[in-house]
């Protein structure tokens, strides 16, 4: 391995390897979701009329047997809840089974009369006991958000459970209700009511506890989830921030991704010499990191030493977006990882970018045009920007975003003109109207954040709708011929997922797997926009450098792309506010990436 990082032994670095769910976690998951559902079905279908035990259940208490089909169909549903928790091995979802096993073990006795479910139930306890030392991962962040979900999801699920409830009695019902009916009275029971069906003995109590049981667990979830002390999100501190600085300051030349690990809603881990740091954040489960480590590349494995145990700590799925080659390397060798290309970084160099010839020449005809066209372009340092003109290109900013949602997390500094963030570079074009708008004449804005001294890598691209088509090639070309001004020599584009395989795919002689491969990326280009920001970067005849994401295992993928989803803002969870409820930020917003006429990096 070039770099100069020092090489483990196979033992020492087997310990590093990705926290794979135990044998026994799954196992026990998988079984206490089986036993869920058998307290489920007890709750839900008549007891067994000839079962051995029914002349032990006519000595218990009468009104025992609602009460009971109501506690089979509770402990039943949080064990399925609970599944998911075991097999990560979480330390609260292993105390709640030991504590629900039992009380499902009871219901199947004074219900259901089944001895083989009173066993099942119990013998789960033996493995979770015998194994307690497995389930010690610690909670997950948490935010009031999953209240609203949990809601949502157990309302929908305890209506359809309850459906099913009230037609599970029909040689006892009274009548031939409708659907409407049943539905209403499920609704009814759901808070406590008693609905327009109505059904013979005391069935009518068995399926009026089990409906109030429902709804009774729907509101105590959503209350706790709602009350319970909040997580918050993950923030760099200032002390955290500093650190990261001077690390950059020293190394930052190596990544043209390193600035974006000063994002504000990313945690941080350092090595050990405190010589390196890894920036992550962690979304559905998985512990997203991006780029290379920060720092000296020989304090590289302590830092992703201490990441792989933050992950094994919390039982979170460990990945990487967007690493380089050197930074791929390390983290497989040091983890036992797998790595998989994801796309190419397009690198402009300046001194050798040109308008003349042949290549360029859509891009100079397009230049020309808009010139032409009265506008002009300043580039220009943050530092060097006014408050009042800074205000107004945040704002502007905002608006011009495209999408309700902010977008960006990899590649993406999630902020504009804040006071430390002076050596950020930003070009804009202007254009005099007769009738300014509300930015007067601003009509376009790119930002890049410093990568080492002497490059700047591409943050975000945002332009007035109303402006004449082009906005963006005129201002990349415009930071490029005023780069050797600030001293860059470098300036890295946006990031091109599967970029080769669509390279390839259009060339002559390309094989058929090839050629469906390429067809599919263009389909998915329709929402994703992969083969126009492929094309938008090729017109300036940049270098590729390839990037990878590294992962545990090919199972991980479809979770890991889905969470990267989410933390670029492609997958929205929360229920944001109306427009017209919004306040207008004064400042900066936490995350400042999104669409303009091509999505920047992240697509």
């Amino acid at each position: 391995m070039s770099g100069g990082v020092p090489s483990r032994s196979r033992s020492a670095r087997r310990v590093f390897r990705g926290p794979r769910p135990e044998a026994v976690p799954v196992l026990v998951a998988r079984a206490c979701a089986l036993v869920g559902v058998l307290d489920i079905a007890a709750g839900v279908f008549p007891r067994f009329r000839h079962s051995r035990m029914h002349t032990i259940a006519e000595v218990l208490p009468g009104s025992f047997g609602p009460f009971a089909a109501a506690l089979s169909l509770s402990a039943g549903i949080l064990l399925l809840l609970l599944a998911h928790g075991l097999r990560r091995g979480k330390r609260r979802a292993w105390r709640a089974a030991v504590a629900l096993l039992p009380a499902g073990a009871v219901a199947q006795f004074t219900y259901r009369h089944s001895l083989l479910g009173v066993i099942i139930s119990l013998a789960l306890l033996a493995p979770l006991l015998r194994h307690r030392d497995q389930f010690a991962a610690l909670p997950d962040p948490r935010s009031r958000w999953r209240a609203l979900a949990n809601f949502v999801l157990m309302g929908a699920g305890s209506l359809a459970l309850g459906l099913v409830i009230v037609s599970a009695h029909t040689n006892r019902m009274v009548g031939d209700p409708s659907l409407a009916d049943r539905i209403t009275h499920v609704l009814y029971g759901l808070f406590g009511f008693e609905g327009p069906v109505d059904y013979q003995g005391d069935t009518s109590w068995t399926v009026g506890f089990s409906l109030g049981a429902l709804g009774l667990l729907t509101a105590v979830t959503t209350i706790y989830l709602a009350f319970r002390p909040e997580h918050p999100a993950a923030r760099l501190t200032e002390e955290d921030e500093a650190r990261l600085r001077a690390l950059l300051e020293k190394h930052g030349r190596r990544d043209s991704l390193g600035h974006f690990a000063l994002r504000r809603d990313k945690a941080v881990v350092f090595s050990p010499s405190g010589k390196a740091a890894v920036t992550y954040r962690v979304v559905s489960g998985v512990m997203l990191a991006s780029g290379d480590p920060i720092g000296d590349v020989e304090a590289w494995p302590g830092a992703i030493e201490r990441f792989m145990d933050e992950a094994r700590a919390h039982s979170w799925t460990p990945a990487v977006m967007g690493c380089s080659e050197t930074g791929g390397e390390v983290w497989t060798r040091e983890t036992g990882l797998d790595a998989l290309e994801l796309g190419d970084e397009a690198v402009v160099d300046v001194a050798d970018f040109s308008l003349a010839g042949r290549a360029m020449r859509n891009v100079r005809q397009m230049v020309k045009r808009i010139e032409r066209a009265g506008y002009e372009t300043r580039v220009r340092r943050v530092r060097d920007l006014g408050d009042a003109e800074l205000e107004r290109i945040r704002n502007a900013a905002e608006d011009w975003r495209g999408t309700d949602t902010e977008r960006g997390f990899s590649m993406a500094l999630g902020r504009v003109g804040d006071a430390a963030d002076g050596d950020c570079l930003i070009a804009t074009a202007h254009k005099a109207d007769d009738q300014p708008g509300e930015y007067g004449d601003l009509k376009a804005i790119l930002h890049f954040v410093p990568w080492g001294t002497d490059g700047v890598s591409l943050d975000l691209m945002r332009r007035d709708r109303s402006a004449d088509p082009g906005m963006n090639e005129l201002l990349i070309v415009a930071a490029l011929q005023a780069a050797p001004k600030f001293g860059i020599t470098r300036v890295s584009l946006n990031f091109a997922m599967f970029r080769s395989a669509l390279a390839r795919g259009e060339k002559i002689g390309a094989g058929p797997v090839l050629r469906a491969w390429r067809g599919l990326l263009v389909f998915l280009s329709r929402w994703f926009q992969i083969e126009s920001l492929y094309k938008f970067n090729a017109k300036f005849q940049p270098r590729w450098e390839p990037r990878f994401v590294v992962y545990r295992a090919s199972a991980d993928l479809p979770r890991i792309g889905f969470a990267a989803m989410q933390a670029e803002g492609f997958v929205n969870l929360a229920l944001p506010l109306p427009r017209f409820l919004r306040r207008r930020r004064t400042a900066p917003p936490v995350c400042t990436h999104t669409v303009a006429e091509h999505d920047v990096r992240a697509a």
